[in-house]
């Protein structure tokens, strides 16, 4: 697949995550009667805009966020005292403003419910290991899939292993395994030095490499520089898929979490997940690979990209969601406002580090393509 092709693909999977968190905020605030001045999607410079009603649609140049525009998010005289301040959001009761702002990881968190529920209606394989075990042992398709390259000296990135290539067997001329699972893998895996045959299908057709694993202290075990996941499918009724797609939704918001507390730990574990951690470059290559493998994987993949959106937008830090619902908690306590002037620097402090941070990853993703 081409890489235009792949971006395409890309910006089609962000467009329906942020509007779908955006919607959140828009429906929520136009519920409460506060007033809503600009639904965007993109970042700034402005291509396009429309408007309707009171409310601004625009198309902005940088594909990878949006943003609701409401009056009052942002406190100022006119918002707080001026002519409209009835329906200005910082005018509203707290429990209406925390709701408005919990209202996008709402909205991520049941598009990833509803996604999750079509791929079990479709019988597709699904993009996530958080699946609950009562539907896993009524799926009887199974396939390992390379989700992962670690490092450009690993002996898998030396054999030519990418990521989607699908492992149908390994052999050594001693032994050869077809029913693998990812601990079966593991555990065959770990001979280092020695010679194994990874046989894959990658692209619909059948491909093998020799690759030697090396010994690593750090792991306990050889080394091979892949990390393996299971695409398993089955199909399921309309009720079942619906109870299914929502019990994955939540132990993947769980397990999303869990990642993130492991982010900043010292162990091997810890920086494998630091390792995996992927900006819109990134994205955008695995979203092809993603596409091939078929629609249904990628519906559920875009579940997943939506509900760590929700994930990350529920973090306390200035500038995300679950920063501002950290503020309207503090001024609920304290029962006065925070200064507007104090609140609006942290959170322009916050965005700045936030897109800082963002090229920085993408920095890295593109060092890794080469």
């Amino acid at each position: 697949m081409s890489i235009i092709i792949s971006i395409l693909i890309f910006i089609v999977v962000i467009l329906i995550i942020v509007l779908a968190h955006e919607a959140g905020h828009f429906f929520t605030a136009k519920g409460f009667g506060i007033r809503v001045d600009e639904f965007g999607f993109g970042f700034p410079p402005k291509i396009a805009s429309i408007k309707k009603g009171e409310t601004e649609y625009s198309l902005n140049a940088l594909p990878f966020g949006g943003f609701v525009k409401i009056y009052g998010e942002e406190p100022d005289e006119e918002n707080t005292n001026g002519i409209n301040a009835a329906r200005s959001l910082v005018n509203k009761p707290k429990w209406q403003q925390a709701l408005v702002m919990f209202a996008g990881v709402f909205a991520n968190f049941l598009l990833a419910c509803l996604l999750f529920s079509f791929t079990f209606l479709m019988g597709s394989p699904l993009a996530t290991d958080s699946i609950p075990w009562s539907a896993k042992a009524k799926m009887t398709n199974s396939q390992l899939i390379v989700l992962a390259v670690d490092q450009k000296n690993s002996p898998a990135y030396q054999a030519g292993m990418k990521v989607g290539d699908i492992i149908t067997s390994v052999e050594t001329n001693k032994e050869k395994i077809t029913d693998l699972t990812v601990e079966k893998l593991v555990s065959f895996s770990n001979k280092p030095g020695e010679n194994i045959l990874f046989s894959f299908i990658r692209n619909g057709k059948e491909e093998s490499v020799n690759i030697v694993p090396e010994e690593n202290t750090g792991l306990g075990r050889a080394f091979v520089g892949i990390s393996p996941g299971v695409l398993v499918s089955g199909k399921f009724g309309f009720f079942e898929s619906f109870k299914y797609g929502v019990e994955t939704a939540g132990l993947s918001f769980r397990d999303t979490f869990r990642a993130f507390g492991k982010l900043f730990q010292g162990s091997q574990e810890a920086k494998q997940v630091r390792d995996s951690v992927i900006g819109p470059v990134g994205l955008v290559k695995i979203t092809g690979i993603i596409f091939n493998i078929g629609i249904g994987y990628l519906l559920s993949f875009i579940a997943v990209i939506s509900i760590s959106l929700a994930a990350i937008n529920l973090i306390p830090f200035p500038a995300l969601d679950g920063g501002r619902l950290l503020f309207i908690l503090i001024e609920k306590i304290k029962g006065s406002r925070i200064n507007p002037k104090i609140a609006n620097t942290i959170n322009t402090v916050g965005f700045a580090i936030l897109i800082i941070l963002m090229l920085v990853i993408s920095y890295h993703d593109v060092v890794n393509l080469f």
